[in-house]
């Protein structure tokens, strides 16, 4: 009796090898690409921020159930993270308004489909603003040995797991007809300097709106007059981005760029 040989493309170690490296890059290429076509998605809104940002109802009830033995070192950081949810609550009313806004386009082909990270935090209130305005919701998640994890509000078919940090910046960039940046940590600022330096150095075809959200915070976390002063970039590298502190403000601006600039066909 003939032994049937396994074919190599169902060989899971073979698969798992080094050797296949550029197939799993591929895979991480192309499977994308076949969802987003079969979605009819051409430009999206993406939305980075922190998976640590609790939903405020989550962030009230960790307070308030707080045993008396809690330290008062142990009750500002849950009085902080109640402070920080605010963020939760306007990246979802923000992902809602513009998927409101683009479901009501008239005579274009742009839908402007809201893009997070898929995992919990500013990722999953993005999603989950998305999909209570009755529009699509993509993740794009990643597969890592903590914290990250999906969340219940996107597309299932859009619902995407990622190996590669590189193929899933990629996936967010290439699409992008906006991007939103609320705060985060080190994630967020990878995948926004990333996709600041894109744009400076012309990768990024199209200026696209870049929003910061949150003015406290960026203008802590970066001293951006400061990078201007040092000569590390120049002044004019301060208009690739707008800092923002309402709902109103960035809708405003991003929806007026969106409709003043014909961003059509993929970035770079």
């Amino acid at each position: 009796m003939s032994r049937e040989k396994q074919r190599f493309y169902y060989d899971q170690e073979f698969l798992s090898s080094a050797d296949s490296r550029a197939l799993r890059i591929l895979s991480e290429y192309f499977g994308p690409r076949q969802r987003f076509n079969r979605n009819h998605v051409e430009d999206t809104i993406v939305f980075f921020g922190s998976a640590r940002i609790q939903n405020p109802v989550d962030a009230q009830k960790a307070l308030d159930e707080a045993p008396d033995t809690l330290s008062a070192e142990e009750r500002k950081i849950l009085e902080h993270n109640l402070e920080m949810s605010r963020y939760y609550t306007e990246a979802h009313d923000l992902a809602y308004q513009l998927t409101s806004w683009s479901k009501k386009l008239k005579n274009s082909h742009h839908r402007y489909i809201v893009t997070s990270g898929g995992g919990p935090g500013i990722m999953e209130a993005a999603n989950r603003g998305a999909s209570d305005a009755k529009g699509l919701a993509i993740g794009l998640n990643i597969t890592l040995p903590f914290e990250q994890s999906g969340n219940q509000w996107t597309t299932p078919d859009l619902d995407m797991q990622f190996h590669y940090f590189f193929m899933r910046k990629f996936w967010m960039a290439y699409l992008a007809k906006a991007l939103i940046a609320f705060p985060g940590g080190l994630g967020t600022l990878d995948e926004l300097l990333e996709i600041l330096t894109l744009t400076q150095t012309g990768k990024i075809k199209k200026t696209i709106p870049i929003v910061l959200f949150g003015k406290e915070f960026w203008s802590s976390v970066i001293n951006w007059e400061y990078l201007v002063q040092a000569g590390t970039i120049k002044a004019k590298d301060l208009n690739l981005f707008k800092i923002v502190d309402t709902i109103q403000e960035a809708f405003d601006f991003i929806t007026t760029e969106l409709s003043t600039h014909d961003f059509t066909g993929p970035n770079f």
